[in-house]
């Protein structure tokens, strides 16, 4: 990205050359023209070549400008400016200019428009009864009436009635019986050499966990958010009793089996030109001091690649993590108002973009504070909302929703931007309202730069439904016994995030990948990439 950028400031450079000396030239010609020196048959020909060069010029100029607007969109006339105090510079004034207002009038009545025009009224519908799918095995069940003699009665279409049952899970035992034989020598009769089947690939080594066992205990504790010692109970009622410190030890061994997995996944997410950052709370026990404190894991999204992992570094949500994090990340950023990441504002190739879900969920809070202030924030917000969901239901191109944000929610940000800053001394600093005029505004560039790039959302609620399963596994579970378990955590959350996002079954994928992982342990040729749900996915749908 750095090499891109770079290319792109010397090719600007030399545009910019180029029109300084074409205007040095025009000059030129010119001076010939008014000292009259020249024979005047040359006049018609000097002014062609003036004319020439002034079209010339204009065609630079549009080519400087659009490259400029090309380079993160620093510097487009559509762009609001970084530093806070320049942007009140520019304002001419705290109230809006004519035509600001114009524009801000216009967008709003083609918001509401729209909006009042797709909104239907829904008619309430009684429930109706889903049928138990088909799928679902049937066994049938014949009832016939009492005192009813076939031979003097016709048969009728019989009444069917479904209900469905359930049996409780069963333990079955793979007995893996290899053959074995001794061979002898064809001359001499005499034994030799003892050949055995070669034994299939197991998960672990030296356990008896089969790949389904191991699955359905993750699944349990992460999907169904059933901790250990619930599923040790269930167990035995099925008449199996399984240690907890084996449990324990299949988990972290089947943790370390998918690690090049994850490591493989974390390259592809960080190599993606557009992510969402978000952080967690994970309750860990320290085991110095014997109790549990507050840890944090960081989640990455690759958004168009919908791709999603979790990362954990003793807890920490310090600088110190997300820098080694994000090292060589180059792309748009995009991240709620925690203070960390206000240092990628100065980094070169990163374009941070903002959450207005946070900014919206901070005046929501302020409504009974101060309802009229709120209400009228909140609609600005709603606007902007209004304006993807109509790009939403109209299906629009990335560049085609770009253009409507231009000309929708580009002067609704504008005016509301003025709005802040006017309010802002009329209310009480450390008041709900207060809190939330100060965030919005100090991130106000942060949060309008997703109207630069269809592609980029208007907020981070992607990132936030991602953590959502770690938040439900947190009320279930309570804490990870250690920064170990925290790390295997990460992995298990970052794979099942990445079925998730792709709608790919994660009990069925990770069977799959406990039985085959081992066959790429000594084919470097491979890519274990292959294996990541997404491109399991599209494998398996092929061959169907």
């Amino acid at each position: 990205m750095e090499e891109l950028t770079s290319d792109k400031d010397s090719f600007i450079q030399a545009l910019l050359t180029e029109r300084d000396r074409l205007f040095q030239e025009n000059s030129r010609l010119k001076s010939k023209l008014e000292d009259k020196t020249d024979v005047e048959s040359l006049k018609s020909s000097y002014e062609e070549t003036i004319n020439y060069q002034k079209q010339k010029i204009n065609s630079l100029e549009q080519q400087v400008a659009y490259l400029q607007r090309r380079i993160w969109g620093k510097s487009s006339e559509r762009f609001i400016k970084e530093d806070p105090q320049q942007r009140r510079l520019d304002f001419d004034g705290l109230e809006l200019l004519p035509e600001e207002k114009e524009e801000a009038r216009l967008a709003e009545e083609e918001i509401t428009r729209y909006k009042t025009r797709t909104v239907t009224v829904k008619e309430k519908s009684k429930p109706v009864r889903k049928p138990i799918p088909e799928n679902i095995p049937r066994i049938e069940e014949h009832i016939y009436p009492e005192n009813i003699n076939p031979e003097e009665c016709i048969e009728l279409e019989p009444e069917i009635t479904e209900v469905l049952e359930h049996k409780p899970e069963e333990f079955f035992v793979r007995r893996i019986i290899r053959h074995k034989y001794v061979l002898r020598d064809k001359s001499t009769q005499v034994e030799s050499t003892i050949v055995t089947a070669a034994l299939p690939l197991i998960p672990l080594a030296k356990s008896y966990a089969g790949a389904s066992l191991l699955a359905e205990l993750m699944v349990n504790k992460y999907v169904n958010h059933l901790p250990f010692y619930r599923q040790i109970q269930m167990f035995k009622q099925l008449g199996i009793s399984l240690p907890a410190a084996t449990i324990n030890d299949w988990f972290s061994q089947t943790s370390d089996l998918l690690r090049p997995l994850y490591y493989r996944l974390k390259e592809l997410v960080l190599a993606s030109d557009y992510i969402q950052v978000d952080e967690s709370t994970l309750p860990i026990v320290n085991e110095e001091k014997h109790k549990t404190v507050k840890g944090y894991i960081w989640m990455v999204r690759a958004v168009m690649e919908n791709l999603v992992f979790f990362y954990y570094d003793h807890g920490s949500r310090a600088q110190k993590v997300v820098v080694p994090l994000l090292r060589n990340f180059q792309g748009a950023l995009q991240t709620d108002g925690y203070e960390v990441y206000k240092m990628y504002e100065d980094k070169k190739g990163v374009l941070p973009l903002g959450c207005w879900a946070h900014a919206r969920r901070k005046f929501e809070e302020a409504l009974k504070e101060d309802k009229a202030r709120a209400e009228y924030a909140l609609a600005q917000i709603g606007m902007l909302y209004d304006v993807e969901r109509r790009a939403d239901e109209e299906k629009l191109s990335f560049e085609e929703r770009s253009d409507l944000r231009c000309r929708l929610s580009y002067p609704i940000m504008v005016a509301f931007e003025k709005w802040l800053v006017n309010e802002y001394p009329k209310v009480l600093p450390k008041g709900r309202l207060g809190r939330a005029i100060k965030y919005t505004y100090e991130i106000y560039h942060r949060l309008t730069r997703y109207h630069l790039d269809g592609r980029y959302r208007i907020d981070n609620n992607l990132a936030e439904n991602s953590i959502r399963p770690l938040a439900l596994g947190r009320k279930n579970y309570l804490f990870c016994g250690n920064d170990d378990a925290a790390e295997n955590a990460a992995v298990i959350y970052s794979l099942m995030g990445c079925c998730k996002a792709g709608e790919v079954n994660f009990r069925e994928w990770l069977v799959y990948v406990l039985e085959n992982i081992h066959a790429s342990d000594n084919d470097y040729g491979k890519d274990l990439a292959e294996l990541l749900p997404h491109n399991w996915k599209a494998n398996n749908s092929q061959k169907l």
